[in-house]
């Protein structure tokens, strides 16, 4: 059998696209049987013992969060502020820590304890 340049090359193509359908296919599932955790942001400050306490009670339950000091962060700052007034959340009297947990935003406006309890549902 004689294999033309257009043959060997036709091939190769189609090889190629084969082995990159299938390294695609093999990093989705390994995406959907990694144990996704939820991202929780904290905004708060380290003059607040409520921002201290939040850190305090994460890492006691080996919660993974990301903190920004809006006191020092000016861009988290603002970031807070935008996610507080794309969810309609007043800002007049903003009490923090502030959480962003999927894009679930709530602040220290409740009893304590029931805002800590919600971080982890």
């Amino acid at each position: 059998m004689k294999l033309t340049v257009k043959t060997i090359i036709l091939n190769t193509f189609f090889s190629l696209i084969f082995l990159f359908n299938t390294s695609v296919i093999e990093d989705q599932n390994q995406f959907k049987n990694n144990n996704i955790q939820d991202v929780i942001i904290v905004y708060g400050s380290d003059t607040c013992h409520y921002c201290l306490d939040t850190k305090t009670f994460l890492n006691k339950n080996n919660i993974k969060y990301t903190y920004y000091d809006i006191d020092e962060n000016e861009k988290a700052l603002n970031e807070m502020l935008n996610k507080l007034r794309e969810k309609k959340i007043s800002v007049s009297d903003l009490k923090i820590p502030v959480i962003d947990k999927n894009g679930n935003i709530f602040t220290n406006n409740i009893k304590f304890e029931d805002f800590l309890n919600k971080i982890k549902e």
